[in-house]
Parts: C-alpha cells; sequence; structure tokens
C-alpha cells in the first residue's frame, strides 16, 4: 500500500496543474481540492488489498473525469464512511435497533449511493422536532462512546493542550490511533447559514470578530461552531442556541470606515425566524470536533483538508448523528450574487428529483497519521490582517480562495 500511495501523491502533484482546471482563480483552487479528495477518498475505498492496477485506473480517472463526476465520486466516498460510521455508533449506543432498516433493502441501497450533485439544495423541510421524541440510547459517557468507536474504527479524537508553541494555541485535535490517507475523521458542528441567513449569523456585520470558529464553504455556506462547543454527555433536542450577545462585544481592533457604514446599515436581525426548528441530534458524537483543529505552526504540513459534504436527509437513520442544523430550517432560496451582496432571486432552488441536504464540511485525512495532532491550513485571507501565528501553507492557495 504504501507504493500505490506514493503513486497518488505524485497524482495530487501531476494533476494540480492539469491545464483542465479552470482559469478563474477562485474556481481552479475549488477544482484542484475536488481532484484531491478524488485521489485521496477513492485510495481510501480501495481497502488493504489493492493492486496496483486499481490505484492506475483512479489516477487515469483523475486525469479525464470532469469535475462534476469527480466531486459526485468524493461525496459517495464520504458518506460511504459515514454510514458504517453511523451504524457502528448506533450497534453501540442502541443495540437493540441494529435491525431497524429500510424494510425494501433496494431503496437502502440506492439512498446509500446517492450523493455529490445529485443532492442539490430543494423541497420541503423536515418535520419539526421539538415534538420528537429523544430515543432512549445506552447511558455511556462520551468518553466512554470515544472509546468504544476507537475499538470499531481504530481510532477516535482526543482534546487536549496543543503542541503548537505559541501562547495562541490553546487546545489541540489530536488523533488517537491510526488512520489511512482518506479517511474521515472529524465533522464540523454548529449552525449552518445559506447566504439568504447572513445577517442572522451572531455579531453581524463583524461576524468574525469575537468568533473564531467561522468557517465557509466553496458555495458560500458558513457553518458557526462555537454554540455547538464540545458537545455533550446526552441525546438531545438542539437548537443552536448560543447565549453570548456578539453585538455587545467591542471589536477587535480599531474599526475601518467600511465597518462603520456596514453597521449603520445592517442591523443584525433577531432570533425570532429561528421559531422551533431544533434537531434530535447525538451530542456525545466522537466526530464533532472539526472545529477543534489548529493551523500547522511554522516548518509543520497539514495533514487533513476540509471537505464538504452535503448529507442527504433521507438518510433518517444517520440525521442524528450529523451535528449540525440550518438556520431557518430546510427551506430551499435561490440567492443571486452582485458584488459582495447576496439577493433573493424569487422561486424556489428545489429541481424536479432533488433530495433536501444538509451542507456540511468533514476533515479528510492527506496521509497515514497515526497518534498526532491534526492540523488543518486555515487558509486566511491575503487581503486582510492576520494573525501573528500564522504561517501561510500556500500563499498562492490563499490568493486563488478568496480571489
Amino acid at each position: 500500500m504504501a507504493f500505490l500511495f506514493n503513486k497518488f501523491q505524485e497524482a495530487v502533484r501531476t494533476l494540480a496543474k492539469n491545464p483542465m482546471f479552470a482559469r478563474d482563480p477562485r474556481h481552479l483552487q475549488f477544482e484542484a481540492d475536488v481532484n484531491r479528495l478524488f485521489l485521496y477518498t477513492s485510495y481510501n475505498r480501495l481497502g488493504e488489498n489493492a493492486e496496483e492496477k486499481d490505484a492506475e485506473e483512479i489516477i487515469d480517472l483523475a486525469s479525464k473525469a470532469s469535475v462534476a463526476d469527480q466531486q459526485k465520486q468524493v461525496q459517495e466516498n464520504v458518506h460511504n464512511q459515514l454510514t458504517h460510521m453511523c451504524q457502528a455508533m448506533d450497534s453501540i449506543l442502541r443495540p437493540d435497533a441494529t435491525n431497524e432498516q429500510s424494510k425494501d433493502p433496494s431503496e437502502a441501497h440506492n439512498h446509500s449511493r446517492r450523493s455529490g450533485l445529485s443532492f442539490a439544495v430543494g423541497g420541503a423541510g423536515s418535520p419539526n422536532k421539538q415534538d420528537a421524541a429523544v430515543t432512549a440510547t445506552r447511558p455511556l459517557t462520551r468518553a466512554e462512546l470515544s472509546n468504544k468507536f476507537k475499538d470499531h474504527f481504530k481510532y477516535t479524537l482526543d482534546i487536549k493542550p496543543s503542541g503548537i508553541p505559541h501562547k495562541d494555541a490553546g487546545q489541540g485535535l489530536f488523533l488517537s490511533g491510526e488512520a489511512s490517507v482518506g479517511a474521515v475523521l472529524a465533522i464540523y458542528p454548529g449552525v449552518i447559514y445559506s447566504p439568504a441567513y447572513y445577517r442572522y449569523i451572531p455579531g453581524y456585520p463583524r461576524i468574525d470578530a469575537c468568533n473564531n470558529y467561522l468557517i465557509t464553504r466553496y458555495d458560500g455556506t458558513v457553518i458557526n461552531a462555537k454554540p455547538w462547543g464540545l458537545g455533550g454527555e446526552t441525546r438531545e433536542i438542539w437548537d443552536g442556541s448560543d447565549l453570548v450577545d456578539y453585538n455587545a462585544m467591542p471589536p477587535k481592533g480599531p474599526e475601518k470606515n467600511s465597518d462603520r457604514v456596514w453597521r449603520m446599515l445592517s442591523k443584525p436581525l433577531e432570533k425570532s425566524v429561528r421559531g422551533n426548528f431544533g434537531e434530535v441530534l447525538e451530542r456525545r458524537n466522537p466526530l464533532a470536533f472539526g472545529h477543534i483543529a489548529n493551523h500547522p505552526p511554522k516548518g509543520s504540513t497539514p495533514n487533513v483538508m476540509i471537505c464538504p459534504y452535503d448529507f442527504p436527509l433521507t438518510e433518517k437513520n444517520m440525521r442524528v448523528y450529523i451535528p449540525n442544523i440550518t438556520f431557518g430550517g430546510e427551506e430551499p432560496i435561490t440567492m443571486k450574487r452582485f458584488g459582495s451582496f447576496y439577493f433573493k432571486s424569487g422561486g424556489s432552488g428545489n429541481q424536479a428529483g432533488d433530495s433536501p441536504v444538509l451542507k456540511t464540511l468533514v476533515l479528510v485525512s492527506t496521509r497515514s497519521i497515526c497518534d498526532e495532532e491534526l492540523f488543518l491550513n486555515y487558509r486566511y485571507s491575503n487581503s486582510k490582517r492576520r494573525p501573528e501565528w500564522y504561517t501561510p501553507v500556500d500563499e498562492e492557495e490563499d490568493k486563488r480562495r478568496w480571489s
């Protein structure tokens, strides 16, 4: 397998320079990331018994397949891993319910293979969870569930003081055990905001002034992990409530003129739109710590990368293990962008045959990892002042990501 991995690593470097990629810098970086994720997650799916011809076939596909097809395969690869993980957690927490599967096996098979571009946002939202009963589970602590998860998959996640030598490093995310390249190691938890609901993000418009746990997908979706914290010790209805008054907190450093204009023109909207759209979630989820991973210190390289994941809400048995809720519910809204502004364009974002999804993120390993801290390239914009501790992994990637 080491020989095959070396071939994949060489393919990653070669294909990143392929002229088939878009000329637009931002889209170029998106396509390069999809290409890498296609190789990594496909390599992981080959398993330990993979042969050289299998690896060569995937490398060949990566050089020929469209970005859309690669993106779809990445979604399927990630979904396949998470399906096994959710089933394992169900077997641990609800051993008497492991046989509660779909009455139609072919339907379950089709759902497990649907992913990627087949999951565009659309359709009516999921039922109101406030009236849903919280399913009884074994009274395990979060640590006990984490240990049992490790028994199944040979790794789990730990949170402890970071090994990065600077005062702001704080806590770090560590892999306990061993994981191969292309493995899904963590999910980025929290409240998901589509562009239609940006003005409801706590602290708007200076949303990042008092919150270090925000992340943005290429499609503009923002995830706020601050309300999730470190999870909890039970399965419960979670609505993403965050008691911090961001708007009452002073901004870090002096405000620019543009910030003052935004503050006058864009008063943050009240949270009443939240209604009661809580979801029953497993707060002990040992994977729900993607927001704890630190940026690599100078001289180190990332060992995980961000992967957009569109979780299909049709997968009812898995929903409790996906640590996210969508602000405003699941109703799709089509938005058009004009400069820095998003406008509702009218109509639904739903297309015939589409299924509603939860637009979240997972962390995927970029090499074999054994008992070490996880580092994620934050790719901070070079157009803004960056923290003293931030050392770019690849300045060109940063420029392309935020161009």
